[in-house]
């Protein structure tokens, strides 16, 4: 059985495989509870991704002859274009390598909606090219606040009108309806060179967006793991 852990700014995941079969999901606060689990459990194989902690000090909590750490030296079953592949978040390149497994022939334009939101495209010869990162839902109402000397830190809700009656609900309505803008913008400008692209949805907040955006889209919460998986699959068979 494969363990693949995904280590983010704000949460730690982990998910078990039966080669491309998912298995059992896992979310922790911090990184005791992640190695009270780790102490309790062996596996075939494991791959960490980490954007925020020593992934190899997590590295060597896990009981596994076979384990990885995703940096930009580790083989990948995708050819990476990116200029400076060292500064590449793994969090990406693990989203991008998942879509292969639902779009393996396909140009494809992933989406990650977490603390940052970030568009990552790889084309039908898995050629991975780049994309953009802006920031997410929750920075954008602390920079607001942070920035500004009279204005509310607000939280999101499911719904904002497109005409704010407050303050409040002003800054929801500049924030969440300008992501979705950002979205359906930077959607059709990929797929004016691609029109036969594929955009996949992952990220902490995917079911917030996935019926907002306007052209079709797939949902994929769990897109980083499984691409997770896909990544040590490839290095595991190497």
């Amino acid at each position: 059985m494969n363990l693949v852990i995904d280590i983010g700014n704000t949460r730690v995941k982990t998910a078990t495989f039966l080669g491309d079969k998912p298995g059992e999901v896992n979310s922790f606060s911090n990184e005791v509870e992640l190695k009270s689990f780790l102490s309790h459990h062996s596996f075939d194989s494991a791959i960490v991704s980490s954007v925020s902690v020593d992934g190899k000090a997590i590295l060597k909590e896990i009981n596994a002859p076979k384990k990885f750490l995703l940096t930009h030296l580790l083989p990948l079953p995708i050819q990476n274009q990116y200029a400076t592949p060292e500064t590449l978040g793994s969090d990406r390149i693990a989203a991008i390598c998942g879509a292969l497994d639902l779009f393996p022939d396909r140009d494809a334009l992933v989406i990650d909606v977490g603390t940052c939101i970030t568009f990552d495209f790889v084309d039908r010869n898995r050629n991975y090219k780049g994309g953009s990162i802006s920031p997410g839902i929750t920075m954008r109402f602390e920079a607001l606040h942070t920035f500004t000397k009279r204005l509310p830190l607000v939280s999101k809700i499911d719904e904002s009108e497109l005409i704010g009656n407050s303050t409040e609900g002003s800054i929801r309505s500049g924030v969440l309806n300008g992501i979705i803008a950002e979205m359906n913008g930077v959607i059709q400008r990929y797929k004016d060179s691609y029109p036969e692209l594929a955009v996949v949805l992952c990220g902490g907040d995917t079911l917030f967006f996935e019926n907002k955006v306007k052209p079709t889209i797939f949902a994929a919460p769990n897109l980083v793991l499984s691409g997770l998986n896909r990544i040590l699959r490839h290095n595991a068979a190497l």
